[in-house]
């Protein structure tokens, strides 16, 4: 959403607090003060109030503290952050129904009770200032984001229970008010067709079609993108035949026949739910609104932290709002810097170790049992990883410096160029615009150095690098603004060729022109970056293979933008990617005597543990908590909580 819009939903937000005491406890009154619940639909300002009141319960991903609103970076393997924050309980597996972090649960029930009121209602209005073109945009961002509702619940929990359009009788008993979920085909068809109606309604506009005050409303571009995410996790292995559900059914109650009994996932695999995912992905193409981002110089570093930096750029489908970067700069800008910095979110190794170099091949292929690695011998990897040498560190474009010579470890050398936008490593200056800087800050994060000196350091040794404009001064609190995306037309790429291959593997016929179309967005996803196309840098490669090269692709284009929790769940490999030891560099190896605070010993330089996580067999999926299931009294359980 643009400040306008930001601000407006704070404006009114405060506008029903000071009304109404709160909009929730004048809302859980309705029915027993009718009359002051129909004055509702008698104003404008108490109309847009109640709409405003429904899209309230959209999630605020990066609007403050970026790392404590949800778990889907902390939880995930590409990063480590500092805190200690519920998190945690999933990376170490001390979850359970009863402890359960981020319960949103109860909340976008809520939010969907919001909007049904809202829709069954608001064609009442009497105010002739209210025109039925604004009724009907109110109507239908109001029905997206009942949809929106649903596809949030189902990422967590798997199938829930759908109320369509009802209004749940407060006034009914506890068991009057018990459901049964529905089975996960059953949610993604609602979601779906809610969707696909939301984007043929008239009032329901594109991205093209959008007057700039009403950028960050859903658009029929975001519908299609909601609906090729879902149709693709669909097609993955954990709601594709997963037979470890098997035994996860609903309860046999007369009160819900077609419930009664039945798997609530689906356990035959059907291979056309990649076709499906394919034409959902092409969709988004479809509406001709958006195009990849690239900067006007077109440099491959430039175009790539544009993505984020540009606000309201080509790319962008939907936006978590335009708001400032500090929330993100405060977690990832080292303390060497000064200001207000507390670098804290540092990818993992394994996360440094996914990106290509810079003939386009993935240097990485595996582990040993000690975590050293399997370098691919055709990657240019070289295998004296932590000699020192004398290299250009390619900071032109993305920052406000110039390339500059660097001595650093041959392990971060010749890397794509979203390598270096993503990622920080120590013995190297952290760019910014700070005056009197030539290069940047030189930072370190050894123990003891100016980039570990409190709590506030990365356990990892590494900073998520990307998400911060390196041209501005944050030292004076100059962070710069972003509108971060929830989707983009980079995803929708990479949704297609996932869903492709897949149907090529599995022998679904596609459409004439699909499997072209696919390795074109590929090569044009690579060529934004720098890098020649997959097939260039494998020829050779198998089906199967350029699958897995399509997930090495995901990991590095969507990296730190609240993807890979999901992905490594859907495609079920949680158990070997978050299960186990996360390596870093040696942050607990001190200076040397008679060192500077920006220096960093050799003794830095080597792979160690600087954590061990547990994911089970139980975690794909979050438990319902034990407060829902004694409410719910034939709420079934995920499997294994």
């Amino acid at each position: 959403m643009n400040k306008f819009w930001t601000k407006t939903i704070y404006i009114m937000a405060a506008a029903c607090s000071l009304t109404f005491s709160s909009c929730s406890d004048f809302l859980d009154r309705q029915e027993d003060e009718k009359l002051t619940f129909d004055k509702i639909w008698q104003s404008r300002n108490t109309i847009k109030q109640y709409w405003l009141n429904t899209m309230s319960f959209l999630p605020n991903e990066n609007i403050s503290n970026v790392i404590d609103n949800d778990p889907y970076l902390g939880a995930a393997d590409e990063i480590t952050v500092a805190y200690d924050r519920q998190y945690r309980k999933i990376n170490f597996g001390s979850w359970n129904a009863n402890n359960v972090p981020y319960d949103r649960f109860a909340k976008y029930y809520k939010g969907i009770r919001e909007c049904n009121i809202f829709l069954q209602n608001v064609d009442r209005s009497s105010d002739p200032i209210l025109t039925k073109d604004q009724i009907e945009e109110w109507k239908v961002q109001t029905r997206f984001a009942r949809a929106y509702y649903y596809f949030l619940l189902m990422r967590d929990y798997g199938p829930v229970f759908l109320v369509g359009d009802e209004l749940l009788d407060f006034a009914a008993s506890t068991a009057e008010l018990y459901r049964p979920r529905n089975t996960w085909e059953q949610c993604v068809d609602y979601v779906v067709a809610e969707m696909k109606a939301c984007a043929e309604n008239p009032s329901m506009l594109r991205q093209a079609e959008l007057e700039k005050m009403n950028y960050g409303f859903a658009t029929k571009g975001t519908c299609y993108a909601v609906i090729s995410r879902l149709t693709l996790y669909s097609a993955r292995d954990l709601y594709n035949g997963n037979t470890l559900y098997k035994s996860v059914k609903n309860p046999v109650v007369s009160e819900f026949p077609e419930l009664s009994g039945v798997n609530l996932f689906p356990q035959e695999y059907k291979a056309d739910k990649w076709l499906i995912a394919a034409e959902a992905a092409r969709k988004v193409f479809e509406d001709g609104s958006y195009q990849l981002y690239r900067a006007t110089s077109n440099n491959p570093y430039e175009n790539y932290v544009g993505v984020i930096n540009e606000t309201w750029n080509s790319e962008l489908i939907w936006t978590d709002r335009y708001c400032k970067i500090n929330d993100w700069g405060l977690c990832t800008v080292p303390t060497s810097v000064g200001g207000t910095a507390y670098g804290s979110m540092g990818p993992t190794q394994q996360q440094v170790d996914a990106y290509a170099m810079n003939n386009g091949r993935y240097p990485i292929i595996g582990y040993e049992s000690n975590g050293i690695p399997v370098i691919d011998p055709l990657s240019n990897y070289s295998k004296n990883e932590f000699e020192k040498t004398k290299w250009t560190y390619p900071s032109k474009g993305w920052s406000n410096k110039d390339n500059f010579d660097i001595t650093a470890p041959n392990m971060y050398k010749d890397r794509e160029p979203r390598f270096y936008v993503s990622i920080f490593f120590g013995g190297n200056y952290f760019i910014h615009g700070q005056s009197g800087a030539t290069q940047g800050t030189m930072t370190s994060f050894a123990k003891g150095a100016n980039g570990n000196k409190s709590q506030d350091f990365p356990k990892s040794g590494y900073l998520i690098n990307r998400v911060y404009n390196h041209k501005l001064n944050s030292a004076n609190g100059n962070w710069g603004n972003m509108t971060f995306p929830l989707f983009r037309l980079g995803e929708t790429y990479l949704n297609f060729i996932e869903a492709v291959l897949e149907c090529k593997k599995r022998g679904v016929v596609l459409p004439a022109g699909y499997e072209q179309e696919a390795m074109d967005k590929w090569a044009d996803l690579r060529s934004r970056s720098g890098m020649s196309p997959i097939t260039d840098s494998y020829p050779n490669a198998s089906v199967e293979e350029l699958i897995e090269l399509c997930r090495k692709e995901r990991r590095v284009e969507l990296a730190f933008e609240r993807h890979r929790y999901f992905d490594t769940r859907t495609w079920m490999i949680a158990e070997q990617t978050d299960n186990g030891p996360m390596y870093g560099m040696d942050t607990t190896c001190p200076l040397e005597k008679n060192m500077d605070s920006s220096e960093t010993p050799d003794g830095f330089w080597k792979r160690v543990v600087f954590e061990t996580r547990v994911f089970k067999s139980n975690h794909y999926l979050y438990p319902f908590s034990q407060r829902e299931l004694d409410r719910n009294m034939i709420l079934t359980q995920n499997y294994g909580w």
